[in-house]
Parts: C-alpha cells; structure tokens; sequence
C-alpha cells in the first residue's frame, strides 16, 4: 500500500497547491485591482509570475518545518495522516473560496494534520512526535498573531505616508500610490510564493522521508518545481468571488491605504519566511493590514458584521479541518 498512499498524496498535495494558488491569488491583487492600479488580467498575471518566482526561490522554510516541526510516523500510517489532512484542508478551501470568504490554507493543513495524528493515536498509539516548544513558538504564535501585528502595523503606517504625501495634489498623490501599488502586489505575490509553496513541499517531503525516498536534509529539484507549478497554475485561473469581499466589502480602500496595506503584509512574509522561519498566513496578514488601513479613517467605516464572521471563519478553520482530518484518517485507517 505505501507506493500508493505515496502517489495519493503527491496528487493530492498537487491539489492543495492549485486551490491554495486559486484561493489566495485574491490577496495578492483585491487592492490593486479595486483601486484600479492594475487591470484585472494584469494583477493575475503579475501574481502568478511572482507566485512562481517566490516559490523557486527558496526551500528553507520547508525543510525547518520538515525537520523540527511535525514528525510523522513511517511508512503508511504517516501518509494516511498526509492524506486525511490535504484532503480536508482542499475541502474547507473549496467551501470558503464559493462562500467568497477569505480563510487560511495553512490553518487548514496545520489543523487537517493535528486531526489526522489525533486519530492515528487513538487506532495505533502514539504516533506523532515533535518539538513541542519549538511547534509553539515557530509555528503555532506566528499563525495566531500575525493577523493583529498586521492589522496595527497597518493603522499605524497610515499616519507616516499621509504625512509624508500631505503636500502633494489629490490625483498626483493617487497616481503615485497606484504605482507603488503595482511593485508591492509583485512583492507580495512574491511573498506568497515563498511563504504557501513550501507548504506543499513540506508536505510532499515529509511522505517522501516517511517512505524512506528522501532523508529531509534537502529539497528534491522536482518537488520544488512540482509544487511552484501547480501553485502559479492556480493563481491564473483565480478566485475572484474573494477578491470582491477583500476589495469591496470590508472597508473603503484608497490608493494610500491599498499601497500601506500591501507594503505591511509583504514585508512580514518576507521577514517570517527568510529571517525567522515563521509560517505566516497571507490571507490573514493581507485581510488584517486591509481592514487596519481602513480603520484608520474612521472606525465606522469599517463593515463589523462582514469582518465579524470572517473572523469567526479564522476561528473555525483549525477545529473543523481537525475534525474533517480525524474522520477522513479512521475512515483510511482499514487500508493502513
């Protein structure tokens, strides 16, 4: 059975990296597009061509997260986990991307894999084994905070360039904005790439070191360019439903706060994937520093009911993956 929970778990992982491309790609381009510093078609393919160069770019985050963060049990009880988790994780994707609500790919997979290890414990034993410490504060917090340092970063980043663009006319201001716009929706979709396609190759590292093709001390060249592939791919058919709630129903956004919005959130990808090795969620980090920006003119400008239940979708992706991740592992649990 391990040569084929393999094969099941490198298609389905090839899957998670296309919906997590279709799903995200909004965050990348809601801004730009809805203060009309790119065109539609423009934004997507600027940020499917930086999706795949932030993904090629680096493994580092990959390989800390395959190393010292969730250890899976060989052979096929720990792909039945890999596969119970991408499964959910591409479930509860597909259900917010119709709902056009923003979610987490990360909290999806981190909760389908919590699920998946819990049942593995109760049919088998013991079977996950990990840096509890080192999961907490390298993974679990980083996810956790950072949509609160995005969304103050955000507030407070306003004050600064509206100071520094006090002097200028209202349409040379905007035009400058909106240029700026352009560069930072490359960054930040270059920030996705680094940040959510090592997700898929962590993954597909931790089946391959699990079934005994790979020691986990280096990236294979072809999961690399599997996982960057299939990610672009996603991000050029996008998913445009998110990009209307990001863009149009949480708060108005000028082309000051659409370029405030897309400098913070970029900057903490960056930060989090190549200097401290923090998996950050790009939905939460854009999502927060757009509705701080916002904030930032006036509090009842901001829709609180809208941000409310996307709040409580954030809340909810972890606890339900898990538990969609502990059903479909029992339910695979015969095969192992």
């Amino acid at each position: 059975m391990e040569p084929l929970l393999l094969g099941v778990v490198i298609v389905a992982a090839g899957g998670f990296a296309f919906l997590n491309g279709f799903h995200d790609v909004s965050n990348s381009v809601a801004t730009a597009v809805r203060t009309r510093a790119l065109t539609p078609t423009v934004a997507v393919l600027l940020a499917a061509l930086f999706n795949l160069v932030g993904a090629l770019l680096s493994t580092s985050l990959a390989l800390f997260f395959t190393d010292a963060g969730i250890g899976l049990p060989p052979g096929s009880t720990g792909l039945g986990i890999l596969t119970a988790a991408l499964l959910s994780a591409c479930i509860w994707g597909l259900v917010t991307w119709y709902r056009g609500k923003p979610s987490s790919s990360t909290h999806a997979l981190l909760g389908g894999i919590i699920g998946a290890g819990g049942a593995s414990q109760l049919t088998n034993g013991p079977a996950m084994s990990g840096a509890g410490e080192t999961v907490l504060l390298q993974i679990v917090l980083p996810l956790v905070l950072s949509p609160v340092v995005a969304y103050l970063l955000a507030y407070a980043a306003v004050f600064p360039a509206t100071w520094l663009l006090r002097h200028g006319s209202p349409a040379k201001v905007n035009r400058g904005n909106r240029m700026a716009q352009s560069v930072l929706a490359g960054a930040f979709a270059l920030g996705h790439g680094l940040q959510d396609g090592q997700r898929t190759m962590a993954v597909m590292l931790l089946a391959l070191v699990g079934s005994g093709y790979a020691t986990g001390s280096d990236m294979p060249l072809w999961v690399q360019l599997f996982a960057a592939v299939l990610l672009t791919a996603g991000s050029l058919f996008g998913g445009w439903r998110i990009t209307h709630t990001l863009g149009n129903r949480l708060v108005h956004i000028d082309p000051l706060r659409g370029m405030t919005a897309q400098g913070v959130s970029s900057a903490m990808l960056f930060i989090g994937a190549i200097s401290l090795h923090f998996p950050l969620s790009s939905t939460h980090t854009m999502t927060s520093a757009i509705v701080g920006a916002g904030a930032n003119q006036r509090f009842a400008s901001v829709q609180r009911p809208r941000v409310a239940r996307i709040v409580a979708i954030w809340l909810g992706t972890a606890p339900v993956t898990a538990l969609m991740g502990a059903v479909f592992f029992l339910a695979l649990s015969p095969l192992l």
